[in-house]
């Protein structure tokens, strides 16, 4: 879910950037497209807020009240994904997957993983809910939040639906997802059936044609939180070889492309 327009309530930093990185969305699926060779579900088709909202106009759906946000999208972040890790083979850049960095360089310029030390000319830090493994970095608190997912006819909503923590979205695929929850339970990533079934009673009082069934997809995650309304840590640690971007809480898919843009106009 792209939407900003539901995410903050105020002129921020954090309110900004995810409206600058919603700009440079088309344009950026139109380069990861291109270059992988992979196709992204990507559709700019706008959030009604049934909660109020700023940079918005009034509207109405299924005859309640409501703020319609034009430029809100979505986009399936396991497309992205797909695409970002083809482009990275095809440029020859090695993924070590499942490798978990035990430690950094003090200066950055080294990291060390259970299969030995690896030397560069510096470190991106950027591994969201488990980054700040660094001395002097803030740790973010992980934040788990369920979503669940019902398998339908495609085309049956069109915008996103909002109300509160309260979402409802579409895939072209047809899969009408619903969410979520905010929990601190550290990195527990057991399923809470009493999450699952709040979501889906929530999401039924929002979308009325979801059916009544038990979801088909039912997952969690976690995201980085740094401090409410805090813009992510982003750009490079003071006298090192250390870049950070970490810290989005829920917009890290969001803010992605502009994230990107400003790491590597920082690093070069």
């Amino acid at each position: 879910m792209l939407a900003p327009g539901g995410e903050f309530e105020s002129d921020s930093p954090a309110a900004r950037l995810a409206l600058r990185s919603l700009a440079l969305y088309p344009e950026f699926v139109r380069e990861l497209e291109k270059e992988s060779g992979l196709p992204i579900d990507f559709r700019r088709c706008g959030a009604i807020d049934f909660s109020g909202g700023t940079r918005s106009i009034p509207a109405t759906y299924e005859g309640r009240p409501a703020r319609f946000f034009p430029d809100d999208a979505v986009v399936d972040p396991r497309d992205v994904t797909r695409a970002l890790i083809q482009i990275c083979r095809n440029r020859g850049i090695v993924l070590r997957e499942n490798e978990p960095v035990n430690l950094v360089g003090h200066d950055g310029r080294s990291v060390r993983t259970n299969e030995g030390t690896y030397e560069d000319e510096g470190v991106l830090v950027a591994a969201g809910a488990w980054s700040g493994m660094l001395p002097g970095l803030q740790h973010p608190t992980p934040v788990r939040g369920h979503l669940v997912a019902w398998r339908m006819r495609p085309g049956v909503l069109d915008p996103i639906l909002r109300e509160g923590h309260t979402y409802v979205m579409q895939r072209s695929s047809g899969l009408l997802i619903a969410g979520s929850t905010s929990e601190r339970v550290g990195f527990d990533r057991s399923i809470d059936p009493a999450a699952v079934a709040d979501i889906a009673a929530r999401a039924r009082a929002l979308f009325s044609q979801i059916p009544d069934r038990p979801p088909d997809e039912v997952w969690n995650g976690f995201r980085p939180w740094i401090g409410d309304d805090v813009p992510p840590l982003i750009g490079r640690v003071a006298g090192t070889h250390v870049w950070t971007a970490y810290g989005h809480y829920r917009n890290g898919i969001l803010m992605a492309p502009e994230t990107a843009r400003m790491i590597a106009e920082d690093v070069s």
